[in-house]
């Protein structure tokens, strides 16, 4: 990212915080405060206001903040919700399946991490909190997928010989149907996974909760066993947020 970039990000970044403190603010105030001509503050008004993040009021002239920033607070706390709601459980999981345990939410058409507590087995450091993670060959995402929180990309990339790159080989029926997924080395070679649905108020799936460890521990023959445990943790989750069947 170029020099002038950075700066615009600053300055809209200096606007956002001034239309939170102040509530609203002309033009050739703002401008005023970041120390920059009165078409520079427009334009990146303009662009905040393209992404919903400002609107004008009704005083003419004058900018406050748009839904937008609503939006993606809203959508920050309720990560922020689920992820607190969910430690507990995850502990336990990890306790009892005695590998890594990680909470998933649909993103970009990825699932990305957004917590961990590693198991009492657990020998690898990687973190994978804030890590975009493909759909089709991660457990957590073939339950996104199979539950509608994700749409299936048009291609499937593959990641090692055992990835999954022909949807029918997702088996996305099944994973509904016994209320699990899992994955047999299909991101890494060497890695086992299995994952388990979590719903929000309304029923539908928010997020997936997985355990993961390496294929020499998790092994296939385990996968039906932890799903079991994951899908009774997820239920756990579901009902702390606000699902009730």
């Amino acid at each position: 990212m170029s020099n002038s970039s950075v700066q615009s990000v600053d300055r809209a970044i200096a606007i956002l915080e001034m239309l939170a403190r102040e509530g609203e603010t002309r033009v050739t105030d703002l401008a005023l405060h970041l120390d920059v001509h009165k078409s520079t503050a427009f334009r990146l008004l303009s662009a905040l206001e393209q992404g919903g993040l400002v609107e004008q009021s009704g005083d003419r002239g004058r900018y406050r903040l748009g839904f937008g920033v609503v939006r993606l607070a809203g959508a920050a706390t309720a990560q922020l919700d689920l992820s607190r709601e969910s430690r507990e459980v995850c502990l336990r999981l990890a306790e009892r399946v005695g590998e890594t345990v990680n909470l998933a939410v649909p993103q970009d058409g990825h699932a990305v991490n957004i917590s961990q507590v590693r198991g009492p087995s657990a020998i690898s450091g990687h973190n994978w909190v804030g890590q975009r993670t493909p759909s089709h060959a991660t457990s957590s995402g073939k339950v996104l997928l199979a539950f509608g929180a994700l749409a299936l990309p048009s291609r499937l990339e593959r990641y090692t010989p055992a990835t999954i790159v022909a949807a029918r080989g997702l088996e996305l029926e099944l994973i509904r149907e016994r209320g699990w997924a899992a994955t047999v080395e299909e991101l890494e070679v060497g890695l086992n996974a299995v994952a388990a649905p979590v719903r929000g108020a309304d029923g539908s799936v928010v997020a997936a909760v997985s355990a993961s460890g390496p294929s020499y521990r998790l092994t296939p023959e385990r996968l039906p066993e932890v799903g079991e445990l994951l899908a009774e943790g997820a239920g756990e989750i579901s009902q702390r947020i606000g699902y009730y069947r």
